[in-house]
């Protein structure tokens, strides 16, 4: 065998088995995520407590300052719009091809007062990945602040209010996210003398 017909079959056997490999890596199950669980004490805050009603643009405006002043001056990985549902939006480099992302997610409030943000639809560019497989690609691809949790096993978000920083010790909670109707409401605690 002369040496071109070499070179020729070692480079399709490696870009074979470089495709092969990032298909197996995009395809593997995803591991299990814990989420940080608070005390009752910690969830109980002594301190005064002002009910905030606000609209979807606002809180989009300042999720994004929040967002911003978390990921300490470096740019966002990712966009978001929040409307009658939370859209985010990013890009996936791969073989030097931007491929685009979004994803649609409905806000769900639990108990503790943080925000469940629950897949509920996506699109990676032309290609059909499952839920789980692109947001554990997008959880280990980007870099988020700590107060935000990817768990690609049940397709959600997780936003852990209490981790925020707000001034003079304060703390925030979510009541009601209601999009459609756009009426959100929030409690600031302030803490108490």
């Amino acid at each position: 065998m002369n040496k071109w017909k070499f070179a020729f079959f070692a480079l399709a056997g490696t870009v074979l088995f470089a495709i092969l490999l990032v298909v197996y890596l995009a395809t593997r199950p995803v591991d299990g995520v814990n989420l940080a669980e608070s005390s009752d004490g910690e969830n109980k805050v002594k301190g005064n407590v002002l009910v905030v009603q606000t609209t979807t643009k606002e809180l989009e405006s300042i999720s994004k300052k929040y967002l911003k002043d978390a990921s300490k001056g470096s740019p966002l990985p990712l966009d978001f719009t929040i409307d009658d549902d939370i859209e985010l939006r990013s890009t996936l480099t791969v073989f030097y091809t931007e491929i685009p992302i979004s994803m649609n997610f409905d806000p769900i409030v639990d108990k503790k007062g943080n925000i469940i943000l629950k897949q509920t639809g996506m699109n990676v560019g032309l290609l059909n990945i499952p839920p789980e497989t692109a947001m554990k690609i997008m959880r280990d691809s980007l870099e988020f602040p700590s107060f935000i949790t990817i768990n690609p096993n049940k397709a959600e978000i997780y936003i852990d209010l209490s981790l925020i920083n707000i001034a003079s010790g304060s703390r925030i909670k979510a009541k009601e996210l209601d999009l459609p109707n756009d009426k959100i409401l929030l409690e600031v605690i302030v803490p108490g003398e």
